[in-house]
């Protein structure tokens, strides 16, 4: 009896050792065996950029740009993720009164050019450090000094980190349902380098037509009055090549900055702006935020999810040009 019982455990033992191995082989084959998705129409961003969009190298990268000229004074708009410049297209023209606007799309995003692993001369451009820099760089380049800075979600996280590590260069902040308390999930970068679960990862990102939609709908109070054109400015970047490395890359440089520890130190007038019906950075955070930051005003649209400026783009000037004005 205690012969068989040992031969079971040893039948048993190969059988989760084949088991294992199995499961194994699975992984590093069958990410393998589905095909990425291709654009049902690639195209270059020259030839997918608006006729008043514009390109300049910036640190060595080509950054898709606009600019409404409007006087010595600056604003600077900041996207959110998985958005672009398009996302400023309702109120971007109508803050161009005394101030030049400008609207850029960062990289990993838009139609901004998408540098990949190997060709980086100067380190990852997908890091938040890069992404301040940038910001910075194109100021420079298209000779804005000190500038307000209007950030979604994202951005605000962006524009907020600028104003913490540059404050001589920021006149003021108005941070849009800023991502300051959810970050988000990191992954970790050691799992970027492991070839199988990369491609797992590009094949989501790959995916993101259909997830994609899904958050856009969330991201509205009333996600009827998303528009067929709506959707084709979300989606036209999508047609560019290698748009879902660079996002995976983005996705992996990402980490926390812990800036809901800082966001007191803030020295500047600062303008809060949400919806309140945001499912994406929850009402809530922004409200809280609000209260951290000393000084600080608050706005809540109503009947408005996450996107302030392009659900509700008049009740959104209507809070921020006040704010504007009154800066001087």
């Amino acid at each position: 009896m205690k012969g068989i019982i040992q031969r079971f455990r040893r039948a048993l033992s190969r059988r989760r050792y084949q088991v294992i191995i199995g499961l194994v082989a699975a992984f590093m084959i069958i990410p393998y065996l589905i095909p990425l998705p291709k654009p049902a129409e690639a195209g270059t961003p020259g030839d997918l950029a608006d006729p008043d969009g514009l390109f300049a190298e910036i640190d060595g990268i080509e950054v898709h740009y606009k600019l409404w000229p409007g006087g010595d004074r600056s604003l600077v708009l900041l996207h959110g993720f998985g958005a672009s410049l398009f996302s400023w297209r309702e109120v971007a023209p109508e803050l161009a009164g005394n101030r030049t606007v400008l609207a850029f799309d960062r990289v990993g995003f838009g139609l901004t050019e998408r540098p990949l692993p190997g060709d980086w001369d100067r380190g990852n451009p997908y890091t938040a450090e890069a992404a301040v820099n940038l910001t910075l760089a194109i100021m420079d380049d298209l000779g804005i000094g000190r500038a307000v800075l209007i950030g979604h979600s994202a951005g605000g996280t962006l524009a907020t980190l600028v104003a913490l590590e540059h404050p001589e260069l920021v006149e003021a902040l108005v941070l849009v349902d800023p991502a300051i308390y959810q970050e988000g999930h990191r992954i970790p970068g050691i799992l970027g380098r492991i070839p199988p679960f990369r491609r797992i990862l590009r094949l989501f990102i790959g995916s993101i037509g259909t997830w994609g939609r899904s958050i856009l709908n969330r991201s509205w109070h009333d996600p009827t009055r998303i528009t067929p054109e709506i959707l084709e400015g979300y989606e036209k970047p999508l047609r560019v090549e290698n748009w879902d490395v660079a996002l995976l890359e983005f996705t992996l440089a990402s980490r926390n900055l812990k800036l809901a520890e800082r966001v007191g130190s803030l020295d500047l007038p600062v303008l809060v702006v949400t919806g309140d019906d945001d499912r994406i950075v929850p009402t809530e955070d922004s409200i809280r935020l609000a209260g951290e930051i000393p000084g600080c005003l608050l706005s809540v649209i109503p009947e408005c999810g996450h996107l302030p400026h392009e659900e509700r783009p008049e009740a959104f000037l209507d809070a921020l040009l006040p704010f504007i004005k009154g800066l001087g």
